[in-house]
């Protein structure tokens, strides 16, 4: 896997004002594929797991794979980790640092080692995302933890036992990081109050696959009875249902019309709901999303982001863009995070006219964007911006490409076979 290479330093140049039209098959979840590699180091041999997106984010967890021990080889979307020879629980502080999902590897790794160190990790800069509610859930299942000098070093001797654990919020990654630490714990653990993610219950799925004893995943309460030891599975992701209302955004956005395939409607039932009221003429099927030729935009007035099955925080920067060219003002407010503003500047560079307070921010829809260079701020800010390019007239440029490499798989081949006028160019050119 090396899908980063002479991408770092790229940007994209797009002339607007193209109806995108066409088909496009929807990639897997990277936020299904991530923990579900993590969990690959629970089993013993080598798991198999299609439908895996190559992007900057897969690539780095398969280099901590690697770091730890384990053998890791990609091809054609297929990720092959052998476990059988993990040696470390290190994780070194260059790696964490490259995404922010990264601390879900703690949970695997102390199932498996019985102790883990590493340091606080990186990634996008949308708000806090405090790990304390990990740390006091392992906490519970016996893990000592010492955090010093920038790392915490997890520790427990006498093994993890089971514990009842009752989230304050319904964080995804605590979930998923209770749910690896304890398949191989003493005794039965649960989780109360837990994500509910088609994600989730995803990995619950694969951990099954591998002889987990886990029910649950779906509802708010996860019940996990350890096991003695798992083994290796073969196991297919997800589609991204993020991933797949962004096109579908930018479809409708362009005026065109298009079909989705390799995509879970009801994975994305809040995100229809809300584009139905904008104007979005959608039909779905089992697997397939299909955009018909729709009425332009209107401004929809309470846009509120919430835990799944709610509104998704990933969609709120590309459905702003969206919004920017609808009939009326909408009003977002925003309860996940508490940064995840930062495209707005970058949109008001292109004419959009926004305004915010604190969590919430009116926008009130302009005719036409016009074409700018802007910045991506993080992944799904950066999908807004090309969002908003694409419906604008002129030229955009979009720097800092990286951060939408951690999310899309070849956005830009997508978007020109529906039609783009989009080309990725180093910024040495």
């Amino acid at each position: 896997m090396n899908v980063t290479e002479g991408k770092i330093m790229s940007r994209f140049i797009i002339d607007g004002m193209k109806k995108l039209n066409g088909e496009i098959k929807i990639q897997g979840a990277k936020n299904s594929a991530l923990p579900i590699m993590a969990a690959s180091i629970l089993g013993e041999g080598q798991s198999i797991i299609e439908n895996c997106p190559s992007l900057s984010d897969t690539e780095s967890a398969g280099e901590i794979l690697n770091s730890l021990g384990c053998r890791v080889t990609y091809e054609n979307g297929i990720i092959m980790v052998d476990s059988s020879s993990i040696n470390d629980f290190v994780i070194p502080d260059h790696l964490m640092r490259q995404m922010r999902s990264s601390v879900m590897f703690l949970g695997a790794i102390l199932g498996k080692m019985n102790k883990a160190k590493i340091s606080l990790p990186g990634g996008c800069e949308i708000g806090s995302r405090p790990i304390d509610i990990h740390l006091s859930a392992l906490s519970k299942m016996g893990v000592k933890i010492n955090d010093e000098y920038g790392f915490l070093t997890c520790e427990c001797p006498n093994g993890l036992k089971g514990a009842e654990i009752i989230l304050n919020f319904p964080s995804v990654g605590a979930t998923e990081n209770i749910m690896l630490a304890a398949c191989l714990a003493k005794g039965t653990t649960t989780i109360l109050n837990a994500a509910r993610e088609p994600e989730i219950e995803d990995l619950q799925n694969f951990l099954i696959s591998m002889g987990a004893k886990i029910s649950g995943a779906g509802g708010n309460v996860i019940r996990i009875d350890g096991v003695n030891k798992m083994h290796r599975a073969h196991w297919t992701v997800i589609p991204d249902r993020i991933v797949a209302a962004t096109y579908i955004i930018a479809v409708y956005a362009t005026g065109g019309k298009g079909r989705f395939t390799n995509v879970n409607p009801s994975h994305l039932s809040s995100v229809l709901a809300f584009l139905s009221d904008a104007g979005c003429r959608l039909n779905w099927g089992a697997n397939y999303i299909e955009l018909k030729e729709s009425m332009p935009p209107k401004a929809l007035k309470n846009i509120r982001t919430m835990p799944y099955p709610g509104f998704p925080t990933d969609i709120q920067a590309p459905f702003m863009a969206l919004m920017s060219i609808a009939e009326g003002s909408s009003i977002f407010i925003e309860t996940i995070f508490d940064n995840r503003y930062k495209h707005i500047d970058e949109l008001t560079r292109m004419g959009a006219k926004i305004k915010v307070e604190s969590r919430v921010a009116v926008v009130e829809g302009v005719k036409r964007l016009t074409g700018a260079k802007v910045e991506a701020t993080d992944l799904r800010g950066g999908a807004a911006l090309i969002i908003a390019a694409l419906c604008a007239q002129g030229q955009s440029e979009i720097e800092k490409t990286f951060h939408i490499d951690r999310g899309y798989d070849k956005i830009e081949y997508n978007l020109a076979n529906l039609g783009a006028n989009i080309k990725r160019m180093s910024n040495e050119e």
